[in-house]
């Protein structure tokens, strides 16, 4: 042992062991004072994710779960296929599910009945379906007296139609035009193709696949100006207050997969899991169905307040208690804005990545 010239003892061999040798040394003696399982990594959060339907508007959430994104945020994400939005936010209540993916009118229907559900994030503030129609139909006129197939009333597919209808000057009670409940949009567009409902409005592969047949094509919502509260994460107060971790990383993976469907270098991965999901064997009509879903997103996705309240305003016709609600109170972008202010979003539209998934 030798005395420095400032008063520190040091001790000669150990100055003289490689950098190398001497890190080992305080690696070990780390390791003696902690057990192994100290240095594990965190066993992942199990989180249900309950969606009401199968579309094109899934396609960032599929691609979360198969492309490993969820997994990178320590989530083991259960995907669960509950179709209705009221039954979806019920599985809320009962703890079925943690989260819904799920739009505005959900959440606005379940604030009526005094339910306290928060939307979180949104994918898109646009509408890019599409009003098709049997091929003997050929103008607005014609759908007068004419059956309309929805997922639910009051739901987004019959909101969907409530905005096509409004583009072509149709009102439903005057012109005698019935809707229909049916199911999700895949067993809707196959109801339509058989000839058991006259119209629909379809997402973009579904409507792209129809058209092709020889459908009619009457309104593109994605070319007007209708805003619409798009799907994206809901959940309970209750979840919200006890888990705000694992809900930030619920939408830190939901937005970083949303912007990995929108880069053009992963969408031969993208177009692989929306025929996968949606069983299109067409490659021309699944690229034509991406290019219109993925015009209409967000690549911030902040909850749309103007399309919560576009979504009100049809809503109220059927519940006046929706036109007494204040939309302020339905959403909470606090996740997203985090995501936003550090730079995190900006920097996955930055630079252009293979299908791995970015590490930041």
């Amino acid at each position: 042992m030798t005395r420095g010239g400032t008063g520190v003892d040091f001790d000669w061999p150990l100055l003289m062991l490689p950098i190398a040798s001497i890190l080992s040394r305080l690696v070990v003696s780390a390791l003696g004072f902690f057990p192994a399982e100290a240095f594990a990594a965190p066993a992942p959060v199990r989180v249900n994710i309950g969606a009401a339907s199968v579309s094109s508007s899934m396609l960032s959430v599929w691609a979360a779960q198969e492309q490993g994104i969820f997994a990178k945020q320590g989530i083991d994400a259960q995907l669960i296929l509950i179709r209705g939005g009221s039954t979806l936010v019920a599985s809320l209540l009962t703890g079925e599910i943690q989260v819904a993916f799920t739009s505005g009118v959900s959440v606005l229907g379940a604030a009526a009945q005094g339910v306290d559900v928060k939307m979180l994030t949104s994918i898109s503030s646009r509408v890019g379906w599409k009003l098709i129609a049997n091929p003997q139909i050929k103008k607005a006129e014609d759908l007068r007296g004419k059956r309309f197939g929805v997922q639910s009333i009051v739901g987004s597919t019959w909101m969907y139609a409530m905005l096509a209808l409004e583009q072509l000057n149709l009102e439903p009670r005057r012109d005698n035009i019935t809707f229909l409940t049916i199911g999700d949009p895949v067993t809707i567009g196959h109801a339509l193709e058989a000839g058991r409902i006259d119209a629909a409005v379809l997402d973009p592969p579904l409507s792209r696949r129809l058209t092709s047949k020889g459908f009619s094509q009457l309104v593109d919502l994605a070319k007007t100006s209708a805003s619409f509260p798009g799907l994206g994460v809901g959940v309970t107060r209750t979840y919200l207050e006890r888990q705000p971790a694992t809900i930030e990383k619920i939408v830190t993976a939901l937005t970083e997969s949303l912007a990995f469907v929108q880069l053009p270098v992963n969408k031969p991965v993208a177009l692989k899991i929306l025929m996968k999901q949606l069983r299109i064997g067409d490659a021309a009509v699944a690229d034509d169905g991406y290019q219109d879903h993925v015009l209409t997103l967000n690549r911030k996705p902040y909850p749309s307040l103007d399309g919560l309240r576009s979504a009100q305003r049809y809503m109220a016709q059927q519940n006046p208690k929706i036109a007494a609600l204040k939309v302020e109170d339905l959403v909470d972008p606090r996740f997203v804005r985090k995501l936003d202010e550090r730079g995190f979003i900006d920097r996955l539209y930055a630079v252009q990545r293979s299908y791995r998934v970015s590490r930041f």
